[in-house]
């Protein structure tokens, strides 16, 4: 499998070794500009490691990526400039309430607080919380935490946005608004790459990566993968 040179990510060959295990090995994907891309398996699966790669924060020991036109081993942090990554331990602070988490994540990219309001108050309103902009973040609930961090990734409008497992532990009313959030950006233009152990989640994805022991076991649409 060769990656298309117009993909919004291209990885060939990517290799992580840790002591004693291999947890990326040789995977070969791309990612089209536009679409849901689901990396989908278990627990140690590789899908964790392969984000941190793409997002510039860990370096493979074989292979490529490109994300974003750009070469995320050689130039990491020019990679950050384009991407938002949301890890499953996602950097909110407790002690600022939502709105001044926004307020920060937002002057970080350096977004204009005029562009900041007209967002913070879209995904807020998206994302159910608008009530809640002056409650502490450490206040929240586990669902609403993780509202609150996608609406942090997204306050840049970045190109391609990284969810490391994003609904995991998630009540079911704030996986609904999640994935609404997710959708509505990815129609604006935003690539998205979301990693999941879900199995019914993979349903959400344009295409569905499963892997296994860092292995890629197949790569197609749902239906197909499904038939």
């Amino acid at each position: 499998m060769t990656p298309s040179p117009n993909a919004a990510i291209a990885v060939q060959g990517l290799v992580k070794r840790f002591p004693g295990i291999t947890a990326v090995d040789r995977l070969t994907f791309d990612v089209r500009p536009g679409e849901i891309f689901g990396l989908v398996g278990p627990d140690g699966a590789g899908k964790t490691t392969t984000l941190r790669i793409l997002a510039g924060v860990m370096p493979p020991d074989e292979g490529s990526a490109r994300v974003a036109g750009l070469d995320a081993i050689r130039d990491p942090e020019g990679v950050k400039h384009h991407i938002s990554y949301m890890p499953q331990r996602f950097g909110l602070y407790e002690d600022l309430t939502v709105e001044e988490n926004i307020r920060f994540y937002a002057d970080l990219f350096g977004v204009r607080r005029r562009e900041r309001e007209e967002r913070a108050a879209r995904l807020l309103a998206a994302s159910g919380m608008s009530e809640f902009r002056r409650r502490l973040a450490g206040q929240l609930s586990g669902g609403m935490k993780q509202k609150l961090a996608l609406s942090c990734a997204l306050i840049h409008l970045p190109r391609i946005l990284l969810l490391d497992e994003p609904t995991f532990g998630v009540d079911p009313i704030s996986r609904r608004d999640l994935w609404l959030i997710v959708h509505e950006m990815v129609h604006e233009g935003i690539t998205a790459v979301v990693s999941t152990a879900y199995m019914d989640e993979a349903e959400r994805f344009d295409r569905v990566a499963l892997l296994h022991h860092g292995r890629l076991l197949a790569l197609d649409a749902p239906a197909r993968l499904q038939q």
